[in-house]
């Protein structure tokens, strides 16, 4: 049986009039390294009701869902779609170039949090899109489980800073490795964390 949450977010997107549905969103922004990866998905609500994608009554905001449900999710979500400036201006940049590549062009256009400026197509600035949007909450699956496995491919390559569990956001364990190790060359060195900081450092800044 689908979820109630899931349920909702379809009924948010329905209410649009629309039958073809985008929504964007990304997944990385907020993490010590790894790539920021945008993601948008146009839903067809001409065909939801196939049994292909019965399924999306499970979607939810991507965080909300465990690994399990995403890797199932991002199986079925096809089914039902047509497939150095900085992390805030490259996840905007990236946001406008899907929605102007969407083949056929969506009738409505979600994006979660952000107005994308003068040159993106129409849309909708949604806060707390992945709650509200199936189309956006789609996105948001998409861009973690794609995330998620280029981490995890990370892992074998810089096998020290354990990739595969934390996938690149900051814990304790992985501020520990990188004060020890240093970063490696997919951190992000503009980013301003204390764990590049040393010991003698945070002491200072502690003191």
């Amino acid at each position: 049986m689908a979820s109630r949450t899931g349920q909702k977010l379809l009924k948010f997107d329905r209410k649009l009039g629309a039958r073809l549905v985008a929504g964007t969103d990304e997944a990385g922004r907020g993490s010590l390294a790894g790539p920021l990866v945008v993601a948008g998905v146009l839903l067809d609500y001409g065909c939801l009701r196939d049994h292909k994608v019965r399924p999306l009554g499970f979607l939810n905001d991507s965080k909300q869902c465990s690994a399990e449900r995403r890797e199932e999710l991002v199986r079925v979500i096809p089914h039902g779609a047509i497939d150095r400036n900085g992390l805030h201006k490259s996840n905007l940049a990236a946001m406008r170039e899907i929605l102007h590549a969407l083949s056929p062009p969506a009738e409505a256009c979600l994006v979660d949090g952000f107005r994308l400026g003068p040159t993106a197509p129409a849309h909708q600035a949604i806060v707390d899109g992945d709650e509200k949007s199936a189309a956006i909450a789609a996105a948001s699956i998409v861009a973690k489980v794609t995330r998620d496995r280029v981490m995890r491919r990370m892992d074998a390559l810089f096998p020290h800073y354990g990739f595969s569990s934390h996938v690149g956001y900051i814990t304790p364990g992985h501020s520990k490795i990188v004060r020890e190790r240093g970063p490696s060359r997919i951190h992000r060195r503009s980013f301003q964390a204390l764990c590049y900081r040393s010991e003698e450092e945070l002491a200072a800044l502690s003191a």
